[in-house]
């Protein structure tokens, strides 16, 4: 018995030591997220995000780097990835499990279901809690999932990204133009006829390939989103779910789109137009997008002269809306605490939330008296400024973190100085749909879903933009979906809404 003990202590003998060399080297056990490095080494975390890569992102790279080494001790490698292959990219790197920490995450729903990020929930009532408090609830309350959990960072923005009309400035002064008259698609016929016939260097209406929410017009929201071509009425509590290009208000929009495509109002190339950011200096009249207050300033600085904009709908916040800015962790992070960490600071650091958005003060944009931000243009090879071009680097501000600490822009269009209480108030404003948190799960319908895709990217880009007679390709259009399967996709997405409404979380 006294060999055996004296055996026991022997072996705790031996590990202790061991533990105390680990330990001296540097190295220590984990058993949470507290610890995930090495003490003494630092942590570089990768970031994915969209928009085109910058002249000058590098440089601001490394400013960033400075900043949050001395703030947080990591590090971060800052990729942008092109408007239009971003969504590839990200599914092909979680498909492939590519390592990467944090990622800005469209189709939110669907990478959640599918595993790529990080329940966050523990973080958020601890490393994370300033930014859980500075976010307004709603958001939280919009990404939380089915199962109660968040796994994504909301952009910390407008509750309610409102259809708005833009219009040149000049051609509303010049013809008297009051938008507020403008409303509905069949309404602009006059305004496009005139500028068609007297100006013309302006196009009349600009589309693209994605075209535009106008069901929204008629109080309509997607329930996942545009390529699952089914609906709700946001107000309506008892609304069914429709195959939108069945309905009534459909059939009125194409037809109106049709004649004005016909007429010459929208451009040729519409339908095979990629999505894509204002196009510098191009004139044209009409052009919808969404946002919230005071989006003109944003839009004139990316059109390079002054437009004016209308919203055409109401101050509705939809899941799908709350969705759209998110930034996740990777469910595959070595580096769970230092993404909280970055993510934190993010939303609550107005030196590490400005640089990301304007860039280096004194190399991409000055201060005013005022404290906004003047942007300063770049300069050829002599180093004279370059008209009308953009800063060489941009941050795509509703990708990243919260507004509410970035300065407001000055220079030749600047912003109102009270622009963030102006969104406060729109906020305070807001109605929230009556599906505002439903996440239909169709994991079930896999083949379905794929087959309503295709037909819907056969059809939909030609029929929402004039391009294509209505008559001969809508009733193809529906019998194509009847046969990959909407039917049967609307039937369960119907199901699970009543089961939703009856459980009480509307």
């Amino acid at each position: 018995m006294q060999r055996t003990s004296g055996l026991i202590r022997l072996i705790l003998c031996v590990v202790a030591a061991g533990l105390l060399s680990l330990l001296t080297a540097g190295c220590f056990l984990s058993t949470g997220r507290e610890d995930t490095v090495p003490r003494g080494d630092r942590v570089n975390l990768v970031y994915y995000t969209i928009g085109e890569p910058d002249p000058d992102l590098k440089k601001v790279n490394d400013q960033i780097n400075e900043v949050l080494a001395r703030k947080i001790g990591v590090t971060l490698t800052y990729i942008k990835i092109g408007w239009q292959e971003y969504e590839n990219r990200l599914n092909t790197m979680v498909s492939a499990g590519t390592p990467f920490d944090i990622a800005y995450a469209p189709e939110f729903t669907t990478y959640v279901k599918r595993g790529a990020w990080l329940r966050l929930d523990d973080d958020l009532s601890s490393t994370g809690k300033e930014m859980y408090d500075v976010i307004d609830p709603v958001f939280w309350e919009g990404v939380r999932m089915d199962d109660g959990g968040i796994y994504g960072v909301p952009t910390n923005k407008e509750l309610a990204v409102r259809q708005q009309w833009m219009y040149p400035e000049e051609l509303v002064n010049k013809y008297h133009i009051d938008m507020t008259k403008y409303n509905t698609l069949e309404s602009l016929e006059p305004l496009m006829r005139m500028v068609k016939q007297n100006e013309p260097d302006y196009l009349p209406m600009e589309l693209d390939k994605d075209s535009h929410n106008f069901f929204a017009l008629y109080g309509y929201e997607y329930v996942i989103d545009k390529e699952l071509p089914l609906m709700v009425q946001s107000l309506n509590p008892d609304s069914e779910v429709v195959s939108i290009f069945e309905t009534p208000e459909a059939r009125r929009i194409l037809d109106t789109l049709r004649d004005y495509y016909q007429a010459g109002y929208i451009n040729e190339d519409a339908a095979l137009r990629e999505n894509q950011e204002l196009e510098r200096g191009k004139k044209v009249f009409w052009k919808a997008s969404s946002g919230g207050p005071l989006s003109e300033s944003s839009w004139s600085k990316d059109r390079g002269y002054k437009v004016v904009a209308h919203p055409v709908t109401t101050e509705i916040v939809t899941t799908e809306d709350v969705r759209g800015g998110v930034m996740a962790v990777s469910a595959a992070t070595k580096y769970p605490i230092e993404c909280i960490k970055f993510l934190n600071l993010l939303n609550t650091d107005p030196e590490v939330r400005n640089l990301f958005n304007y860039g280096i003060e004194g190399v991409h944009y000055t201060l005013d008296e005022n404290d906004q931000v003047v942007p300063i243009p770049p300069k050829d090879a002599d180093g004279n400024p370059v008209a009308d071009a953009s800063s060489n680097y941009t941050g795509v501000t509703f990708t990243q973190g919260n507004w509410f600490i970035l300065k407001t822009r000055g220079g030749e269009n600047p912003e109102p100085l009270n622009k963030w209480d102006e969104f406060r108030a729109s906020n305070a404003r807001a109605v929230k749909s009556s599906t505002f948190g439903f996440t239909p799960d169709l994991s079930m319908m896999p083949i379905q879903m794929q087959n309503i895709k295709m037909v819907w990217q056969k059809y939909y880009p030609s029929l929402m933009t004039g391009s294509v007679d209505v008559d001969t390709e809508l009733p193809k259009f529906n019998e194509e979906l009847k046969q990959a399967g909407l039917d049967e996709v609307r039937a369960e997405v119907q199901k699970q809404l009543e089961d939703w409404r009856a459980s009480g979380k509307r």
